[in-house]
């Protein structure tokens, strides 16, 4: 006799929440940055990616975003064709060549940094500041044992 089957109640379980509200922040950030500076999600990640850790390499910072590596290599190839991007001569390694933003790519990167945060702000604003710290300490708990259960 088979089994019966499990019941999953998917607008509570977590995996697919976690998803859904990701990708609807996503995208509601993207709205405010894709018209007026013309960039993809991919794109804007990695420009943010190398605006708090550049030098990197493509690899890395696909790592860093968790992102697909096609995906990124995409992107990178838009803004270096764009110019908001440029390699950098590694000296101990010439067969690496990391990537950091270009001038026009920090200026691009310095206008779209205030957008972020004060749509995180507003994001936030449905929270008390005990829940937002509560949430930040969970969000770090949860970001920890799914790098654990990676393994």
């Amino acid at each position: 006799m088979p089994k019966p089957l499990q019941a999953l109640e998917l607008e509570n379980f977590l995996p697919y929440r976690l998803s859904v509200l990701a990708q609807l922040v996503s995208e509601s950030l993207h709205d405010l940055y894709a018209g007026p500076f013309g960039l993809t999600v991919t794109q804007w990640r990695v420009m943010a990616a190398l605006g708090g850790f550049a030098p990197l390499t493509a690899s890395e910072v696909g790592a860093r975003i968790v992102m697909d590596k096609v995906a990124v290599s995409r992107a990178v190839a838009g803004l270096l064709k764009r110019g908001l991007i440029e390699r950098v001569p590694d000296a101990t390694d010439r067969r690496r060549a990391p990537l950091e933003l270009s001038a026009q790519g920090r200026t691009m990167h310095g206008r779209i940094v205030p957008l972020a945060l004060a749509y995180e702000e507003r994001l936030y604003e449905g929270l008390t500041s005990e829940q937002r710290k509560m949430f930040d300490d969970l969000a770090d708990r949860l970001f920890a044992q799914a790098k654990q259960l990676r393994v």
